[in-house]
């Protein structure tokens, strides 16, 4: 086992380097990345590179947010559980506003999605709560509860796909 983060603490365990820098002396079982795709700059590259770590039959397994789906009813449902925090914004709007910034140049969904589905074929896939580890006074089964009602959008998704064989792209071989 292997955990890889350019801000990795010390340990055996514990690699300090980006994906692009990871050099692996063998192929593994399986790849867990928990809300680190969408931050990963040339997306491209590195959903091909999970890809050639992993035996052909191994398994990713990914645990991200889709931060491009936030809509307006599941805005007006953040806006509300925000309402205490003196950070938070006041209006709809601005609640937008601020969450586009908070999350300008990060991976969205489909961009996320395209390049998983040209390196790998999907086991499964569902759709997540991801709000709760941003508000206080909620936790995960009452978000879920929303989402299984259609009250609000469901912000993350859990993945596993297995690498598809011989068919990594070209231009993904290597960084730009």
């Amino acid at each position: 086992m292997v955990a890889i983060d350019p801000d990795a603490p010390e340990g055996e365990l514990f690699r300090a380097v980006t994906l692009q820098e990871f050099v692996a002396d063998e192929d593994f079982d399986a790849v867990v990345a928990s809300r680190a795709l969408h931050h990963i700059p040339d997306l491209p590259y590195s959903v091909a590179k999970i890809a050639r770590l992993l035996r052909p039959e191994g398994r990713l397994i990914l645990d991200e947010h889709a931060c491009d789906r936030l809509d307006e009813k599941t805005a007006r449902w953040y806006l509300k559980q925000r309402a205490s925090d003196p950070g938070a914004p006041t209006s709809l709007d601005a609640c937008f506003a601020d969450w586009e910034a908070d999350h300008h140049g990060l991976h969205g969904y489909a961009v996320m999605r395209a390049a998983l589905d040209r390196n790998f074929s999907e086991r499964f896939f569902g759709w997540t709560p991801y709000l709760y580890g941003e508000l206080p006074n909620v936790d995960e089964e009452e978000e879920l509860a929303l989402i299984e009602e259609g009250a609000i959008q469901a912000m993350g998704f859990r993945y596993v796909g297995e690498p598809k064989t011989g068919e990594v792209h070209a231009a993904e071989n290597e960084p730009a």
